[in-house]
């Protein structure tokens, strides 16, 4: 995942970091909510959290519009405000609250299909509905009214016909042509993950020709969706979930296959365990961290965050005055996060040893 939106979590801590259930399928589902806040609340407390932080994780949990069906939260806030507030594509394996000197993101990433802005345009002859969709499960709308007269081609002939279905091809073609004026700079804006085109078939493709050549690679079509009045929604939400679902395994492929590769080139561009990680992102020689399964494991840090090894005194030859211990699956994100790395939480694809691995810049 491209961590520019995790660099707010670069201040001073402590962090409450919350990760919990948010599914809204049924009839007592704020009843189950207000259950997981209370669980959320006295694990906080038991770990001494300060109060405005607490207030703050609440009241973030409690507000916004609720879901559709299975889905998950992801907070992470310090003295008395939300740092990020991200909504799962899926309920995480089990609830997770911690109240730590670093921040703890990962689960932020498990989905990491929704952890980037995109935009999803429903376009037709007349116009279209640009939806910027954010990684904390709010839609902004920006609807393009073109010309609808005449935009409809009409049947019939003689020169009077001729010219209506002239008039109409023009009409639809200034339309799309604001459209894509409008998605490009929307794009040039957010860099959004995809752009998303549905609604009328002849008027997205239309759109795709008429976008900038540097913007089109990042559309991708689904062949359904309609600004008809009444028309349903269910069906474009599902194709959009499964084509983003579908992106971000296929770019696991790919990670997993290019760290395999440099992996067993000699010297190649991958590392994996404790040791060759931190050592790596203390010189600021990662692109992308992978993290499989860390379990419990610790490793110390300085008052920088590339200051990170697993023995105290490698820290100390940093220039480390006082090295701290903290959990490696906290620590080595944060300290990517820091470098401008990217953070790929990793599945069953690659055995990491250490459950850490990352690919490098240069060897």
């Amino acid at each position: 995942m491209d961590t520019a939106d995790l660099r707010t979590l670069l201040t001073g801590g402590p962090f409450a970091s919350v990760h919990f259930d948010e599914t809204h399928d049924t009839e007592d589902a704020g009843q189950q909510l207000r259950l997981h806040l209370k669980e959320i609340t006295a694990a906080l407390n038991e770990q001494d959290a300060d109060r405005p932080t607490v207030d703050a994780v609440l009241h973030a949990a409690e507000t916004g519009q609720p879901p559709v069906g299975r889905a998950g939260r992801s907070l992470v806030a310090a003295r008395g405000t939300v740092l990020l507030d991200q909504r799962l594509a899926a309920p995480p394996p089990a609830g997770e609250t911690r109240y730590s000197a670093l921040p703890y993101f990962l689960p932020a990433l498990t989905h990491a299909e929704d952890a980037t802005t995109h935009l999803v345009v429903l376009v037709d002859r007349t116009g279209a509905d640009i939806e910027t969709h954010r990684p904390d499960g709010s839609v902004e709308t920006e609807t393009v009214r073109g010309r609808d007269h005449p935009v409809h081609k009409v049947r019939g002939g003689g020169a009077g016909h001729r010219d209506v279905q002239s008039r109409a091809e023009e009409t639809a073609h200034r339309n799309l042509a604001e459209v894509a004026d409008r998605v490009s700079k929307a794009a040039e804006r957010l860099h959004p993950r995809v752009i998303v085109l549905a609604g009328e078939v002849q008027a997205r493709t239309e759109l795709h020709d008429r976008l900038p050549a540097p913007v089109r690679p990042h559309t991708a079509e689904v062949d359904t969706g309609s600004r008809a009045p009444g028309a349903g929604r269910a069906e474009l939400d599902r194709a959009i979930r499964e084509l983003l679902a579908g992106q971000y395994l296929a770019e696991l492929d790919d990670l997993a296959e290019r760290f395999r590769a440099e992996a067993a080139r000699e010297p190649g561009l991958a590392v994996a365990g404790l040791p060759a990680v931190t050592a790596a992102l203390v010189e600021a020689n990662v692109t992308t961290l992978l993290v499989g399964d860390p379990g419990d494991a610790r490793v110390y840090t300085g008052a920088e965050p590339g200051q990170i090894g697993v023995h105290r005194s490698r820290l100390r030859a940093l220039g480390a005055d006082d090295p701290v211990e903290h959990r490696a699956d906290e620590a080595l994100p944060y300290a990517a996060v820091a470098a401008g790395a990217d953070v790929v939480v990793m599945d069953e694809r690659l055995d990491l040893a250490d459950g850490f691995g990352a690919l490098l810049r240069h060897s």
